[in-house]
């Protein structure tokens, strides 16, 4: 059979095997969302199409007007990669923008606290309680007649 002849190709097909019951583990065990897989599973299904139909990789060489074969590979898998940074770049820049909304809407939830509890020690307060206290300190400071 010409599949097992070339060493390539059962090597390529071990690792797409691999690679899938990987991914479906991070799947089963939540350590991957779906949306993140469907690019993993794309990468599967070319390197398994690649494996078992040899002319694709030829036709694309023709096409694409590389010279050898091997170098059309790196350049898929350095697009693959690329793909992968920013997809994650945007994911990044997604989680970094949520951290300083919480951040700020934190440190405003603190500064309310404080000013309903008079201070970061006192006792917590209602509005009503906090702003009775309130006038009850602007009339102490006030000058005896």
């Amino acid at each position: 059979m010409m599949l097992l002849s070339q060493s390539g190709y059962p090597f390529a097909l071990v690792v797409a095997a691999a690679l899938l019951i990987a991914l479906f583990w991070l799947l089963r065990t939540q350590r991957l969302r779906e949306k993140y897989s469907v690019l993993w599973f794309a990468v599967i299904v070319g390197v398994v199409l690649l494996t078992f139909i040899p002319a694709i990789t030829g036709w694309l060489t023709a096409l694409a007007g590389v010279t050898t074969p091997i170098n059309l590979v790196f350049i898929l898998a350095f697009l693959v990669l690329l793909v992968v940074c920013i997809q994650l770049s945007i994911e990044i820049s997604t989680l970094e923008e949520s951290a300083r909304t919480v951040a700020e809407e934190v440190a405003l939830l603190r500064l309310e606290l404080e000013r309903r509890t008079g201070g970061a020690d006192g006792p917590l307060r209602s509005d009503s309680e906090a702003s009775t206290a309130s006038e009850a300190r602007t009339d102490d400071s006030s000058p005896a007649p």
